[in-house]
């Protein structure tokens, strides 16, 4: 009963922070201070923390669900936030664990690898003396994401009531959505699970190019997530892979084949390939890092991606506009030959997305070129009347950071011809 009432005064305090910042955005908008309104929410969302920032970087990936301003204002939004000093951390560790932390760990080092919104990372070394990372789920969090999602939830619901139309766009859906998202990313035994899961496909694929990071169970919760340590360096890193390894594009071949044979082989699919979840080890395998966000397709929805993908490889844009039209969920008669010839156009600029040089590149950079070319062929189908479910972005997206890595890596490879990639099989 105390708990309840606890966690009542905290989602009444969470509403009045949330409104008290929204208030003050809106009278700067009053008082003559009137930045585009894009730019005032993002600002707004990182003062309001953790459950907006995490929602800013969902506009942000989501071009089906978002208008282009937006989405490309919240490629700005950063998950990077100010490091919880080391006492409150092993405060957090302490109580995780019915054991004392020194029966766990070895060290632990107090200066944080990485610090975000929802988490903490660490490196240290466990009692037994492998190098691990921990991810430490930062207090309250969770709680804080509840507060606030329900009360988005009910926001949308009374926009839709009040706006019917809005209820095309599904404003309560999109809110659902994240928040079976935002939990999951809160949920590290699901995190655990998906990692295990992985390495399990790799292992029944005979996959041992490929490894994921090994999961200690007796230092993991709900939580904290114990991993093992990877050296080495992001894909993109040419130079450095050339000392890992002799033949920098086989190692980009086989990133590739191991994330292709996850779409029909896997009960699911890394969503987020960027460079730094992409790591080549000093062995030479590649690590697939940080399965916080994953994306499952439906098996009637898999059909038509497949035959959408075979189109890509033989760059059939008839083939491509026909699936489209039954990917994407429509209330209009689609012209699929106009469709066709609009694809074709956008098509084009994805040869000219990046130089041809092997160099390092701003990560940041690659995010807003991916998204300017997500966010063209969405435009596009939306203008044919389609529109997507999420998962088709997610998908299309890694598929957009492949092919910059190609052009980075392995410049002369053709991603959809070349026999050594095995698309869907």
């Amino acid at each position: 009963m105390i708990g309840k009432v606890t966690n009542t005064l905290k989602g009444a305090l969470r509403i009045g922070q949330t409104a008290r910042v929204v208030s003050r955005a809106g009278a700067g908008w009053l008082l003559g201070d009137r930045p585009p309104i894009p730019n005032v929410l993002r600002k707004t969302f990182e003062e309001l923390g953790a459950t907006y920032i995490k929602l800013g970087q969902f506009i942000a990936s989501s071009p089906t669900f978002f208008p282009p301003e937006y989405v490309e204002e919240f490629q700005l939004c950063l998950d990077k936030t100010k490091p919880l000093p080391y006492y409150q951390i092993e405060r957090i560790l302490r109580a995780e664990f019915d054991e004392p932390l020194h029966a766990v760990y070895k060290h632990i080092d107090p200066n944080p690898l990485a610090s975000a919104s929802i988490a903490q990372v660490h490196a240290a070394t466990l009692v037994t003396g492998e190098d691990v990372v921990i991810k430490v789920q930062k207090p309250g969090v969770r709680n804080v994401l509840l507060t606030d999602l329900n009360f988005l939830y009910l926001a949308a619901r009374t926009l839709e009531t009040i706006a019917p139309k809005l209820s095309w766009t599904s404003l309560s859906g999109i809110v659902e959505e994240i928040q079976r998202t935002m939990m999951e990313e809160c949920d590290f035994y699901q995190e655990a699970k998906n990692l295990k899961d992985f390495q399990k496909f790799l292992d029944r694929t005979n996959n041992d190019l490929a490894v994921v990071p090994k999961v200690y169970d007796q230092a993991s919760t709900m939580r904290i997530l114990t991993m093992e340590r990877f050296y080495g360096v992001p894909l993109t890193d040419l130079e450095t892979i050339r000392t890992y390894c002799d033949d920098p594009e086989k190692t980009l071949i086989t990133a590739m084949n191991t994330w292709f044979a996850s779409l029909t082989q896997c009960e699911f699919f890394h969503a987020d390939v960027h460079a730094g979840n992409l790591m080549v080890l000093k062995d030479g395998r590649v690590g697939f890092i940080d399965f916080g966000i994953v994306g499952r397709i439906g098996a009637g929805t898999w059909e038509a991606v497949s035959d959408f993908i075979t189109a890509i490889m033989m760059g059939n844009f008839d083939g491509m506009a026909s699936a489209m039209a039954r990917i994407g969920i429509t209330k209009t008669q689609v012209d699929i030959k106009a469709l066709s010839r609009d694809i074709e156009k956008v098509y084009g600029k994805m040869d000219a997305m990046v130089p041809d040089s092997a160099v390092y590149y701003d990560q940041s950079g690659d995010d807003e070129d991916i998204n300017n070319i997500l966010m063209d062929l969405v435009r596009i189908g939306e203008e044919h009347g389609l529109h997507f479910p999420r998962e088709f972005a997610l998908l299309l997206k890694q598929f957009l950071y492949f092919d910059r890595y190609v052009h980075i890596l392995a410049p002369e490879l053709d991603m959809f011809m070349d026999e050594r990639l095995g698309m869907l099989q």
